[in-house]
């Protein structure tokens, strides 16, 4: 798979260049002859959120979405957040993988960890991987500068998101 390799302040991943991108951190890649997408969580926000833990959506398959309704929620070892959808469609399906190896969205984000799937399009304002990598790094500068604003900088082995 040809991917895009990242590293900036303490963060590497990799990113698949098929993959489409949206600005809250999730990607999206058509299957089925271009029909259905399967959205999942990128590496950046799997770090951000920890190990999946539980997801319950509000969504029925065959429903409706538009982008940024709200599906549900997402919680991890870190956090608990809203899911929203980065799709337009009708809601096809959660990945079934997921109610046995949760643990899929931290080690195979960008892959078999995928959280739904829909029939349509993304939103508006979807990126390539390139413009995604380039959000990336203007969002963990922004992190970076708001954690260590006023005050000395950080060790230089220490992660901008280490606690």
């Amino acid at each position: 798979m040809d991917a895009v390799r990242f590293r900036h302040a303490h963060f590497t991943a990799r990113f698949p260049v098929g993959h489409r991108y949206a600005p809250s951190h999730f990607w999206m890649t058509a299957v089925d002859g271009g029909e259905v997408w399967r959205v999942g969580m990128t590496k950046f926000a799997t770090r951000m959120l920890g190990e999946l833990v539980e997801m319950l959506l509000d969504v029925a398959p065959g429903a409706p979405v538009v982008g940024g309704q709200r599906l549900g929620t997402v919680e991890g070892f870190k956090a608990v957040s809203d899911l929203y959808s980065v799709m337009d469609g009708e809601f096809v399906e959660t990945n079934p993988l997921l109610s046995t190896e949760s643990c899929l969205t931290h080690s195979d984000p960008h892959g078999s960890g995928w959280l739904y799937a829909v029939r349509g399009r993304p939103a508006e304002g979807d990126l390539d991987v390139h413009g995604y990598v380039a959000l990336l790094s203007g969002t963990i500068d922004r992190l970076h500068e708001s954690r260590y604003s006023g005050s000395t900088p950080p060790p230089a082995d220490e992660s901008p998101d280490s606690p």
